[in-house]
């Protein structure tokens, strides 16, 4: 049978330009005239706003136009010819800005010939250089041009134009133009100046921005709806045309009659407000148009933009059919790559199967069987394309005999098809994978709970969607990227995301552990459960019965030959620390967290995944899933409350300790209120206060939980769950036991309330525990009302946080994705822009793909030569210079860090020669495999791997470092500073080290440190005494504190230095004595002599001392790295500072790129996220690519991208599309959101199937 070819178009770019007034008539199907859309008997009114010219609606109908359906017809536009010209309010602005640069008179701009000559050829000369100009530059040619006051071409005195929101203009007299005036002014102004400012004539006059002609959009654009009762209700739009038409009309009819100016004016106005709100709903300064009901109308802006507009609801993103939605519930059964899918959904997906002489007798089967029974099809498509659905169909019977190889048989999902199975929010590629179908009873969706993680689905109450592939292609490109065991690694880290969870790494701690021995009967039924087919081994003991040890069993499901050795988070007094398993057998240790564990790298589950294949990691987590979820099954494992009770004495231990507390506290409170309380530096004696009162109800909580650790034993079930990982931890333990603790709000104690108290029945002013929120009870014995009034304020914030955090972290990351969705590695493994700028001339520096890497290595090379050791056979030793040697043979196809690595492990291993050349064979391949692919997404993976962590992340802006010295922002509030490269930091910090005379001694580093810190004449005077009357003022110096910041009397004299005074030292005084000065003068001059700068840099707060590494160094609040470098003392190249505009201004692009990598790396550590440092990189190079540092977002990365459509579909659609459209810009569609807009393929990837295609194509010609 002969297969028809359909002709394929591709969009090869896409140019923006106004439609001049001619065009839009040329373009017209009708032109409107009347306001009314249909007569008595529901017919579209010729001439009127449904007229059958501009489409059709009705399904049988066929359009005026183009004679075609409704299904066919594209629609077609109209016009409107307005009376008077009217101002499009989206150029209005732009209008101002020619009318200020131009000639009134003759229209040219306000520039000589000669400067015109000048910018011409500095415009050649930037298009030759940068291939465009940018918008900058010709922003410097209009500020020039406006400051003339003389037109140079004619001579003509130029006055100020006012404009005034929306479409306003008043000329220098105070009167209005109108729109026709002010048409006739830009009709003047010649082409080629219009180039200079930047703009094509070609593609928009300025004229055109005033409307002479307005275009009616098609039906097809606007439909109208009938409703239940049979009226039609007409869209906004043609309520807005309505209304524009009959003001139009009416506006007519006024000058043609010769009514007076003002009315003519009124009516102009309305005209003007109905065009305006018709295209721009809200626009400032104007009351927005509004239905009957009072509801605002939905015009053309505010259908394009938004999340719900044209750009991101209909054409980033799009509904689908052949998908299904409902609740998730868990099933530890099924393999990890299935999806549990019921039954009355399986029977209404389909999918198209086409029929053979293979398949053709079950294809007819399921036919008979038809839409209701299941398994059976829903339609038939015929080789002609017609498609008949069965359910119509009366004689299946027959239909079915009938069919024959060629035809396509829409049938019901069945088991083993591949579905895509998505949780959102779509954070990362991981929550979109693809399953098997497993077709089961019951409502819900069944999943593996293994494959949680990566969906961060739980299943309470979580809804998932379920995507049938329909296409042969679609479903064979999930098989080979999507399916789950292919994403055990994850691109964020390179280790595993999915991975045994809760009861199942409890039951693996209790399988594993020394004490447990099996009977043959139990033992049988485990194997069974986890589907082993092999001999039993010999027992552990024979006698009095035969026992098997849980290691024995566990030893069963580990690959043969395989080695491994790690430390697990449980130990016993039986079980050691270390895990140890040599040639496939459990020797040592128990199976926790540490080994088997999601998210957990350099695991037991991770060596198999990366050494033995994905295939291998997936059968061995299913294995001992089904085992241990069997095991657990069959010995039971519950926390009942008796587990909870603690003997009376470790209660008396636990009260002593909280009381001992709480009299600490009423101590310091006494000490505060008398005023002896130390001050913390940096900190008011009140914050001083709360702090230490933080401090000490903190550490007696904690204490009170240790004596309730101690008590409990391994054999507790809370005990054994948290540490073997399995789920909470001590602390929840020590809460339920011994005492909740302090409840916080923003990291302090509560102290909103009532005036001077939290709650009514509190004195004023008490800072006890018990007023401020210290919950004194544990869960176990039950809070008092107040208690638990308490703990649900903390609650309440811990819910308001995580909504702040998830909104916070979702527009970061979608920032991040649009900034980076572009960047791709290539050919020559740089990685490009959809431009072909250079972002990185090898990706990550070492070209390594994270996700293929051995947790961020390209090889571990201390387990190659481990395992090479192991499996090879004994000889005799290497040389070091053989060893040497080899390593320098295969330099050229290792990276340099590997190179050194591997040689070391060689040569610390003594291995034979043959081992030796098998280890640097095996390293060399194993680097091949770890490098990136070209054409891999790698902008992508990097802000999704940023992005993802961030909801996981803490919303704390200040957190106490060390011991409560210094202010920094940690989190994703400083995460989301370095992403919006902040001016400046809300907490600016420099690190400072020194240089060898000072590094070595914390004396010598404090006097580095004195001459950092700023020091003001407040700092070092002990009274301030103004005197009015002599308009004098006296200052006492504090001598000592003179000595503790190294100031002398000469930088107080080079300090105090006033032009309309005298100033007078002597000993410790200083007296001001005022000239020529009235009263509120001298009171200015008085509130600034106590921040008078006498030393250091201002911008420097303070300057801490500490040891790190050993060697002293100063870490700084405030940052001025200009002047830090050049104070004596300090080791200029190595100190830095964490604002990143004052590192690139004083040590350049680099610098500040480096700066970003480690304070963003250095926030995700700090929160226990593992995120490569590549990803970092990748962030950090596309921010300061273009040489200096941008932020990721509109005004930056974003704003720089080439394609409009991928900017209007971001943010701020209409100002980008009106701005392109003035240039004539052309969208050459080379990024991802551009190309999914216009339904596209994307360019990424390896482009094999292009160049297949294209070969053949050559081949056949």
């Amino acid at each position: 049978m002969a297969m028809i070819e359909e002709a394929t178009k591709v969009i090869g770019s896409i140019r923006f330009t106004l439609l001049s007034p001619n065009e839009i008539r040329r373009l017209s199907a009708v032109e409107v005239q009347t306001a009314d859309t249909y007569d008595e008997d529901g017919v579209p009114i010729v001439s009127g706003l449904m007229d059958g010219r501009l489409g059709t609606l009705e399904p049988r109908q066929k359009c005026k136009t183009c004679g075609n359906t409704a299904i066919s017809c594209p629609g077609h536009s109209g016009h409107i010819e307005l009376a008077e010209p009217v101002i499009h309010v989206a150029f209005a602005k732009l209008i101002h800005k020619l009318l200020s640069v131009t000639c009134r008179n003759c229209g040219r701009i306000l520039m000589s010939n000669e400067r015109i000559e000048s910018y011409n050829a500095k415009i050649a000369e930037e298009k030759k250089r940068l291939n465009e100009v940018p918008t900058a530059f010709f922003d410097g040619i209009m500020k020039e041009a406006k400051k003339v006051q003389e037109c140079p071409h004619c001579g003509t005195r130029q006055h100020t134009i006012e404009h005034q929101k929306p479409t306003t203009f008043i000329d220098e007299t105070g009167a209005r133009l109108t729109p026709s005036a002010i048409r006739e002014m830009l009709e003047r102004i010649p082409d080629d100046d219009l180039r200079i400012l930047g703009m094509d004539p070609s593609a928009a006059r300025p004229e055109w921005m005033v409307l002479q002609v307005l275009p009616v959009p098609p039906v097809t654009v606007r439909p109208s709806i009938t409703l239940e009762s049979g009226i039609r209700s007409e869209d906004d739009l043609t309520h807005k045309l309505v209304d524009i038409i009959r003001i139009n009309q009416k506006l007519r009819e006024a000058l043609e009659s010769g009514v007076p100016v003002n009315i003519i004016q009124e009516l102009h106005d309305l005209l003007q407000y109905h065009v305006t709100t018709y295209f721009d709903n809200e626009v400032s300064g104007l009351p927005p148009a509004r239905h009957r009901s009072g509801r605002a109308l939905r015009t053309i802006s505010q259908r394009l933009k938004g999340k719900e507009g044209r750009f991101r609801g209909n054409l980033s993103g799009k509904r689908v059919d052949f998908s299904a939605r409902t609740v998730i519930s868990p099933d530890p059964n099924l393999d990890i790559s299935e999806v549990g899918v019921p039954v009355d959904i399986a029977a209404r997906l389909t999918i198209p199967e086409r029929v053979t002489q293979w398949n053709i007798d079950e294809m007819r089967r399921l036919i008979r069987n038809g839409p209701d029974q299941y398994p059976g099809a829903l339609y038939i498509v015929r080789p002609d394309q017609r498609r008949v659905r069965l359910e119509f169909v009366t004689e299946r019977d027959s239909l079915a005999d009938a069919i024959e190889p060629g035809f396509v048989v829409e049938r019901h999902i069945r088991d083993g098809d591949i579905v895509l199975f998505n949780r959102q929010p779509s954070l990362h590629r991981m929550s979109i994978m693809a399953h098997t179908v497993r077709v089961l009873p019951y409502k819900t969706f069944r999943l593996n709970p293994c494959v949680c993680p990566p969906y961060n689905a739980d299943f309470d109450g979580d809804e998932m969607n379920l995507h049938v592939p329909q296409s042969e292609e679609a479903r064979t490109e999930a098989r080979l990227l999507m399916q789950v065991q292919d994403q055990i690694l994850s691109p964020r880290y390179g280790g595993p995301i999915i991975g045994a969870k809760t009861d199942l790494l409890t039951a693996a701690y209790l399988l594993t552990r020394k004490s447990t021995l099996l009977t043959k009967d139990e033992a049988c039924r485990l194997l069974a459960a986890a589907g082993y087919t092999g001999e039993l081994p010999e027992p552990a003991m024979r006698r009095p019965v035969e026992l098997w040890t849980g290691k024995q069993i566990f030893s069963l499901f580990l690959p043969r030959g395989f080695s491994f050795a790690a430390k697990s988070s449980m130990v016993t007094k039986d079980d050691k620390e270390h895990v140890i398993i040599r040639n496939g057998k459990l020797e040592e240790g128990v199976i926790d967290k540490n080994s088997i564990g999601a998210e957990r790298s350099e695991s037991l589950f991770h060596r198999i995944v990366k050494d033995q294949g994905s295939e291998t990691g997936r059968e061995f987590l299913n294995r001992i899933a089904k085992l241990l979820d069997r095991f657990v099954l069959m010995k039971g494992f519950s926390y009942s409350i008796k587990e909870l009770d603690v003997p009376p004495t470790i209660k008396e231990k636990i009260d002593k300790v909280i009381r001992k507390a709480e009299d600490r506290v009423y101590g310091l409170i006494e000490s505060y209120s008398q005023g002896t309380l130390e001050r913390l530096p940096g900190q008011s004696l009140a914050e001083s206060l709360e702090i230490r009162i933080m401090d000490e109800l903190s550490k007696a909580r904690d204490v009170a939980g240790e004596y309730a650790d101690e008590y409990l034993d391994e054999r507790n079930s809370g005990v054994i769950m948290t540490r073997t990982g399995a789920r909470g931890s001590s602390l929840n333990v020590a809460q339920m036991i011994a005492s909740v603790g302090q409840q916080s709000i923003r990291g302090q104690r509560i102290r909103r309330g009532y005036r001077d108290r939290v709650l009514s029945f509190f004195r004023p002013g008490d800072a006890g525990p018990e007023a401020r929120g210290f919950v004194y009870s544990s869960y176990r014995d039950g809070l008092t009302p107040i208690e638990f009034f308490f703990h649900a304020m903390g609650g309440r914030e811990g819910l308001v946080d995580t909504a702040v955090r998830t909104q916070q972290s979702g527009y970061m990351q979608r920032r991040l994705i649009n900034a980076l969705e572009h960047l791709r590695v290539e050919y020559d493994s740089t990685v490009r822009d959809s431009r072909g700028d250079i972002i990185q001339f090898r990706y990550g520096e070492d070209g390594v793909d994270t996700a293929k890497s051995d947790h961020g290595k390209a090889v571990n090379s201390d387990r190659l030569v481990e395992r090479v050791r192991l499996t090879a056979e004994k000889g005799a030793k290497a040389s070091s210079k053989y060893v040497e040697e080899k390593i320098r043979d295969a330099e050229d196809r290792l990276s340099p860090l590997l190179a050194d690595e591997l040689e070391r492990d060689l040569l610390k291993a003594k291995l034979s020669r043959r081992a030796v050349d098998e280890a640097i064979q095996q390293a060399v391949e194993n680097y091949g495999r770890s490098l990136i692919e070209p054409g891999e997404a790698a902008g992508i993976v990097s802000a999704q791997s940023i992005g993802e962590p961030g909801t996981q992340m803490t919303l704390r802006t200040f957190h106490f470092a060390g011991v409560r010295e210094q202010n920094v922002t940690l989190g994703l509030p400083r995460l989301i500073e370095i992403v919006d490269a902040r001016k400046v930091p809300s907490t600016p910090t420099m690190t400072v080290f020194l240089d060898e005379k000072h590094r070595t001694s914390k004396e010598k580093a404090e006097e580095v440190a004195t001459l950092l810190t700023h020091t003001t004449l407040g700092d070092i005077s002990s009274s301030i005494e103004s005197d009015i009357t002599r308009m004098r003022i006296t200052i006492k110096l504090d001598t000592a504190a003179m000595r503790a910041k190294s100031v002398t009397m000469r930088d107080i004299k080079t300090a105090v230095q006033t032009p309309r005074g005298d100033v007078k030292i002597e000993k410790d005084e200083i007296e001001i004595t005022t000239r020529d000065m009235d009263i509120p003068q001298f009171r200015r001059m008085e509130s600034r002599i106590p921040g008078m700068h006498v030393k250091g840099i201002p911008a420097v707060r303070r300057a801490l001392v500490m040891e790190e590494n050993h060697e002293w160094i100063i870490r700084t609040e405030g940052s001025n790295l200009e002047l830090a470098l050049s104070t004596p003392g300090v080791d200029p190249t190595r100190t830095i500072s964490n604002n990143m505009h004052e590192v690139a201004a004083v040590l350049g692009i680099e610098a500040a790129r480096n700066v970003i990598i480690k304070e963003a790396k250095a926030v995700l550590e700090e929160q226990g996220l593992d995120v490569d440092i590549r990803h970092v990189m990748l962030v950090a190079d596309a921010m300061t690519a273009s040489g200096e540092v941008l932020q990721v977002g509109r005004h930056g990365v974003s704003g720089e991208k080439a394609s409009t459509l991928a900017k209007a579909a971001f943010e701020i659609t209409i100002p980008t599309i009106v701005d392109a459209a003035v240039r004539g810009t052309k969208d050459q569609l080379r990024g991802v959101a551009e190309n999914v807009i216009v339904g596209q393929q994307v360019p990424m990837g390896t482009g094999l199937i292009e160049v297949f295609m294209a070969m053949s194509e050559r081949r056949e010609k």
